[in-house]
């Protein structure tokens, strides 16, 4: 099961946990209504489980791949890091599946605060279009993960700020009536 907290304002090494002490933790509601979506699927039956075949339907997932994020795998691995580590947002929705390893993606709250997500195999988030967010690996050096997108892949991130576009927009809006 997903595990998620904030994070704490070191500087130290991205990789590692920065949990507040005493921890903060949080739940999948609270993530709910940030707009983050999370599913646990049977990672080592990705290629035929019928659950992954049902979500890609449902949500129109047409377009997909598989990225390996490990030093010796990914060509430009410390550029690409560094690139995917940089707070940004997307103008669609960011779908990942992990199938094996372990990473974090950390969100903004809506009072601007981290919140770290620790996705493990078997773990699908989807974070909705507008949310600034990061990626990272964890201390292991190691994810493989599933991309899934709605039509054509489209890779660019805005990196922050990038209040104006309308996705962002959109998501504030989205968060303004989470709190209602």
């Amino acid at each position: 099961m997903v595990q998620a907290w904030y994070m704490d304002e070191s500087a130290g090494d991205q990789r590692a946990p920065h949990r507040l002490r005493p921890n903060r933790a949080v739940g999948l509601e609270q993530l709910r209504r940030l707009g983050v979506r999370y599913r646990q699927l049977d990672a080592d039956n990705y290629e035929t489980d019928p659950r992954l075949k049902e979500i890609r339907e449902a949500e129109n997932y047409s377009w997909m791949d598989i990225i390996t994020i490990q030093k010796d795998k990914l060509p430009n691995y410390e550029e690409k890091i560094k690139t995917f580590y940089e707070e940004h947002l997307h103008l669609d929705d960011e779908i990942r599946y992990i199938l094996d390893g372990s990473g974090y993606f950390d969100v903004r709250d809506k009072d601007d605060k981290w919140i770290r997500i620790f996705m493990e195999k078997g773990d699908m988030i989807t974070l909705p279009a507008g949310i600034y967010h990061r990626f990272t690996l964890d201390e292991n050096d190691y994810v493989k993960a599933m991309r899934l997108f709605v039509g054509e892949p489209v890779w660019t991130a805005y990196n922050r700020p990038a209040d104006h576009f309308p996705a962002r927009k959109q998501y504030m809006k989205f968060l303004a009536e989470e709190a209602q």
